[in-house]
């Protein structure tokens, strides 16, 4: 044999060794834990110890399984309460693989987990829903609501019922049935919480409409006081403006009357002084207000009317 062909063997030889020890040594992290098959069957319990393993090389083959609290999060469902009520129920919860050679050899992996997570949890939800009344998974605990005008027709039904069970405690109840079937398949239930209820459409249409015809109610009223209000406002109004206008008349004619007083003196005094040049002014006035070029007067010729002016024609 040559020398580059011995070199090629070497080389050959080297990597295979170096594959087999890179497929004889695993790492298994903090959050990781591990199953070993042999030809797809577990061999020997999880190594869950955090450090570098070995395993035979091509026969045996490494699972990595979470350490960690997972999520699993439910689609919604409908579901009827105890009064008839149907609903949707959205619910979520947090578990983790608590027996991994179980849970391998169950569903093998965390998409079958949900599978069977889900059959779990929703079971158990559609039961417990069913044996409560709507408020009870509605609310909580007895707190009181605070009520105002506008919100007491739609909330006092549901304000005088007395809570005894409540939505957590049904949860809880939902999270200790399902928390004993959940080893069966190699996991541990944390935690299952109702995130979201709602009305079917139907009810929800319902609900509403009822919810719409109170506000209009209410709007109602409103427009109401308004309307009424509005007349009040208007009405002092126009109190207020007859009441300015009569002593701003008043007190015009009452200006008027002292106008025309000093006036009436101003008159007699002229008088006083000269009342023959002021009867014939007084008498001129009365020719320009009353005589045009349309006027005909048919008077005596003894007419006081015509006195200056017979003594203006004698002259």
């Amino acid at each position: 044999m040559n020398k580059p062909t011995i070199n090629l063997l070497i080389g050959i030889a080297v990597f295979i060794v170096l594959i087999v020890l890179l497929n004889s040594f695993y790492t298994v992290s903090e959050y990781k834990q591990v199953i070993i098959t042999q030809f797809g069957e577990p061999i020997g319990d999880a190594i869950t110890k955090p450090g570098l393993h070995i395993k035979i090389p091509f026969i045996q083959k490494t699972n990595y399984f979470e350490k960690r609290w997972l999520e699993w999060d439910g689609d919604a469902n409908e579901i009827p309460t105890k009064d008839k009520k149907y609903i949707w129920v959205d619910t979520y919860a947090r578990w983790r693989i608590s027996n991994p050679l179980v849970f391998f050899q169950r569903v093998r992996d965390e998409r079958g987990a949900h599978t069977r997570i889900d059959d779990i949890i929703d079971g158990e939800t559609r039961d417990a829903i069913a044996s409560f009344d709507l408020i009870e998974i509605v609310r909580s605990s007895n707190r009181e609501f605070e009520l105002t005008d506008e919100t007491a027709i739609l909330y006092i039904s549901a304000a005088m019922i007395k809570i005894e069970t409540g939505r957590e405690k049904i949860a809880q109840i939902i999270l200790e049935n399902a928390s004993q079937k959940s080893p069966e398949i190699g996991i541990e239930l944390k935690d299952v919480r109702i995130k979201r209820i709602n009305y079917v459409q139907a009810v929800q249409e319902e609900v509403f409409n009822r919810m719409k015809a109170e506000r209009q109610r209410i709007a109602a009223k409103y427009r109401s006081e308004g309307d009424g209000e509005s007349a009040k406002i208007r009405g002092e109004k126009e109190r207020e403006l007859k009441r300015i206008q009569s002593e701003a008349y008043r007190t015009a004619q009452g200006i008027k009357g002292k106008a025309d007083a000093e006036a009436t003196k101003i008159y007699a005094k002229a008088y006083n002084l000269d009342p023959e040049f002021y009867q014939f002014m007084k008498t001129l006035e009365t020719y320009v207000a009353s005589l045009d070029k349309e006027t005909w007067l048919l008077l005596s010729t003894d007419s006081e009317f015509l006195k200056y002016l017979k003594s203006s024609v004698k002259r």
